[in-house]
């Protein structure tokens, strides 16, 4: 295989990228540099353009590192994250509203869970998001599929939010 067709596949999920050509990364979402290039580049765009960072950012931010568990990745930002997208999801709560809560809880748990991430091939990726003409759509479709995929820990997420109450 020559250089220039080799590929990276993203342990986290699954995403196949040219290799090589990404910034790097050395952080704990198990995740490869080429995924995390991507993430960058849409996190970016979130925060230049204020209505996607009030829409989508926090749903972007705690889709992709709950599809990127695993790893040297902490349970306690699975679980955290997790319970971003069940607020949104599941509760209704504004995404900018999201951050203080999840900040709360982080603050109320000491004792985190070990969720076991879904073991399926992922229908949807960052880089959908990356592509799409438009953006929140996009990042709404991917992260309801991720929180859809963790539905079997649902009930386990809802029980760390009681901590909240």
């Amino acid at each position: 295989m020559s250089k220039d067709s080799a590929q990276s596949r993203c342990p986290g999920c699954g995403l196949v990228m040219p290799a090589g050509n990404a910034i790097p990364y050395t952080g704990y979402f198990n995740a490869s540099a080429e995924c995390w290039s991507v993430f960058t580049e849409v996190a970016g765009r979130e925060f230049s353009n204020a209505i996607l960072f009030g829409q989508v950012h926090q749903l972007s931010v705690d889709a992709y590192a709950v599809q990127h568990a695993g790893g040297r990745h902490p349970d306690k930002s699975v679980d955290i994250h997790l319970a971003g997208l069940c607020l949104i999801l599941d509760r209704g709560v504004a995404p900018t509203a999201v951050a203080p809560r999840l900040q709360a809880l982080a603050s109320a748990i000491s004792d985190w869970p070990h969720l076991e991430p879904p073991a399926i091939a992922w229908r949807q990726t960052i880089f959908d998001v990356a592509v799409a003409d438009d953006h929140i759509a996009a990042v709404r479709e991917w992260s309801a599929g991720v929180w859809e995929a963790w539905s079997p820990q649902r009930d386990r997420v809802t029980a760390l939010l009681r901590a909240l109450d």
